[in-house]
């Protein structure tokens, strides 16, 4: 592949929603997350610390694979969540929670850090920053049955972990897009604007640079 990006951020971010848009902007092959594919999933859902390390190993094989596959594509590539967010985030949190035990928080992490040493990391991440009530208002609208009953905590506590990865992720720039007020499904002058963002960020390799868009 040329170009890697990936889009980062909570649950109800909108990150499939930009990854289809950006698609289509850009002539793009999207690679969506594998919600509907966890057999885990609405399991985990209703019991967690049951579920939570089968549910996670699911997710980080399904993305090392994704991950292994897309270096084979020519051209622009986008993920919705990349492997790095499964670990850090998600699986952070469980093992924070007490869902996950530290055996297994172990073994997930030792898989985890070994395919990060051996795949490529993006060119360029686009985190969707979003607060905690918009997030439940997203999440009801788009009527996930087993998304129904996560709790606000829950919630909170990723976008703790959100905000502390993206501060500390070195392997590629970052471009931090506040989505509660830049609505780029609606105006396709916002869209553009993250469009020429990625142009910037691309084409002059500004690695190390942390930018947020502004309305």
């Amino acid at each position: 592949m040329s170009l890697f990006l990936a889009i980062a951020g909570n649950m109800g971010a909108g990150k499939s929603t930009l990854t289809e848009l950006l698609s289509k902007k850009l002539g793009a092959q999207p690679f969506f997350e594998p919600m509907n594919e966890n057999p885990y999933l609405s399991d985990f859902y209703m019991d967690m610390q049951r579920w939570a390390f089968h549910s996670q190993m699911f997710f980080l094989s399904r993305r090392i694979k994704e991950h292994a596959d897309m270096q084979r594509v020519q051209g622009v590539i986008i993920q919705d969540r990349s492997l790095y967010e499964n670990a850090e985030i998600f699986a952070r949190n469980l093992y924070e929670r007490g869902a996950m035990t530290e055996r297994d928080w172990q073994t997930y992490h030792d898989i985890y850090q070994t395919a990060t040493n051996l795949l490529r990391p993006p060119d360029l991440v686009l985190y969707l920053q979003a607060d905690v009530p918009s997030l439940v208002d997203r999440i009801r609208q788009r009527g996930r049955v087993f998304e129904q009953e996560i709790d606000v905590g829950y919630l909170q506590d990723l976008n703790r972990l959100d905000e502390t990865w993206v501060g500390s992720f070195t392997q590629a720039p970052v471009i931090t897009i506040p989505t509660n007020t830049v609505n780029y499904l609606e105006d396709p002058i916002q869209l553009q604007n993250i469009v020429e963002q990625i142009r910037h960020k691309t084409s002059h390799g500004q690695l190390k640079l942390i930018e947020t868009i502004g309305v």
